[in-house]
């Protein structure tokens, strides 16, 4: 039964004697157990990214840029055991797990152009004598608090861009799924990283809190719920620092009657029980708009039906099993409360077959099929919540401006997307909806790395996004100089080739 730590200073720690189980999701028994890290622990992952910033903030962009492109390439060449760890801690299938890994990959080559991203503005002769230009430094310790749904993808998210900018790195990953964040620490250190520039310090909200309170900590970046968005928030400022957190999310599909309803019931399933819907831009609600609804339902129920659902090791399977008993308990629940509410549920999740099992609501693990609940009356609480599970919810619509609504109305503004053939149609939707991500004809609008991700309303707190040159503004402080040099320097002649370090 294998046992997970912390990564501190180059090398795994105990910690102390708090643990927690890891579950296998496909069978629901105890695979393990993971460290909880006291205050001490934090502090101490603290102190050795403290302790390594001054030497790292002086390294040159060169040197920091070699070790991310050696990291890339090692963790290319690891893929596969990356894949397979997050497969049996989240639960989600290979082939899923494998495009998280090359998602995040994204990130580290943007960063890998870190001499090129962190180049400022220079003015000549602002005054007699006198230049003015601007340059961006490291803040210092950062720490990084991410969600069990992307353990790989979110992480890189945050670290390869804080570490290119010279800052140290403390990754706090979700206590359910930790063992790719000690892969991706053994893999920096062979790639070159000084000890204590990347940190791991497993745990629960002990850990978050002491991150949020401790004077080193210059900067938080957080992916997960808007409650918990919302506290390290609040905590993170009210201690000083510079804080982007990432809450929740309510994505929803506006598809037009000119669409071409093949492509939406191919988008919406893929969008809606990819990962078995864990995912903060996962589709959760389809906006019909009349007289659409019923030939669209029924070309998404036949895609359902097709659907196989297994262990994430099964390269048969599709989808896998939710990430703990608790959680698939609690997406579950909706299935009764959407019929209470006035739904109609058209594909019950519970009763779908799973590979070297029964039904679903019947089979050793946290599973629950992929769920279409039609005629889900808007405003319910079917509709609002964040399910963050395999349910589909269908709202039928009578216009674009019913649908714009319901949209710009919901408390989040993370992700949504709409269908149609109309350009114009599209024009306006970008123009008019209160969302920080739109995709046109595209389920899951995640941006390339080198633009930002985030959302808007309560699905973000603070003003900068993640990755893109955001991410790089959020991990640097900006200096402007002005200098006057009345006489020209001189150096010794040196016939040598010019070269880099």
């Amino acid at each position: 039964m294998k046992s997970v730590k912390h990564w501190i200073n180059g090398a795994l720690a105990d910690g102390d004697d708090r643990t927690a189980e890891l579950f296998n999701p496909a069978t629901g028994e105890v695979s393990g157990h993971v460290a909880l890290a006291s205050a001490a622990d934090v502090d101490a992952a603290v102190a050795a990214a403290a302790a390594a910033f001054p030497a790292w903030r002086d390294a040159s962009l060169m040197k920091r840029s070699q070790v991310l492109f050696r990291f890339r390439e090692l963790m290319y060449a690891h893929r596969d055991k990356l894949a397979a760890l997050i497969s049996s801690e989240h639960g989600k299938v290979h082939s899923d797990a494998l495009g998280e890994v090359s998602r995040g990959l994204e990130v580290v080559e943007f960063a890998c152009g870190i001499p090129h991203l962190l180049k400022g503005g220079f003015s000549e002769g602002v005054s007699t004598r006198v230049d003015s230009y601007s340059i961006r430094q490291p803040l210092g310790v950062v720490a990084g608090i991410t969600p069990f749904n992307f353990p790989a993808m979110v992480p890189m998210w945050m670290y390869p861009i804080a570490m290119a900018c010279g800052n140290t790195f403390v990754l706090k990953p979700s206590e359910k799924d930790p063992s790719a964040s000690l892969l991706m620490a053994r893999l920096w250190q062979e790639a070159g990283l000084p000890d204590g520039v990347f940190n791991v310090v497993q745990g629960d909200k002990a850990a978050v809190d002491r991150l949020l309170e401790h004077p080193d900590v210059r900067g938080v970046s957080f992916v997960g719920s808007t409650p918990i968005a919302r506290h390290v928030y609040e905590t993170g400022t009210a201690h000083g620092k510079r804080v982007q957190a990432l809450g929740g999310a309510k994505n929803h599909m506006l598809v037009l009657p000119d669409a071409d309803l093949d492509l939406v019931a191919d988008s919406a399933v893929s969008a809606g029980f990819g990962s078995a819907g864990e995912r903060c831009m996962a589709i959760s609600v389809v906006l019909a708009v009349d007289p659409i609804g019923d030939e669209l339902v029924q070309k998404i129920v036949e895609r359902v039906g097709r659907l196989v659902i297994g262990p994430g090791d099964d390269p048969k399977a599709q989808m896998g099993p939710l990430v703990t008993g608790i959680h698939r308990d609690k997406v579950a629940s909706y299935l009764d409360l959407g019929v209470e509410e006035g739904a109609k549920l058209v594909v019950d999740g519970r009763e779908t077959a799973v590979l070297g099992g029964g039904k679903a609501a019947e089979t050793p693990g946290f599973w629950l099929g992929p769920t279409v609940l039609d005629h889900v009356p808007p405003g319910s609480r079917t509709h609002t919540d964040e399910i963050f599970g395999p349910v589909l919810s269908i709202v039928r619509v009578g216009s674009y401006e019913e649908g714009l609504e319901l949209i710009n109305g919901g408390e989040y503004g993370n992700g949504t997307a709409i269908f149609t053939n109309d350009g114009g149609a599209a024009r306006r939707f970008q123009n008019e909806v209160e969302v920080g991500m739109i995709g046109v004809n595209v389920p899951i609008p995640v941006p390339m790395a080198f633009y930002s991700f985030g959302g808007w309303k309560a699905s973000l707190f603070g003003d900068t996004h993640v990755h893109g040159t955001e991410g790089v503004h959020f991990y640097t402080r900006g200096k402007v100089v002005t200098s006057r040099w009345l006489d020209p320097s001189h150096g010794g002649v040196n016939l040598g080739f010019p070269t880099n370090g």
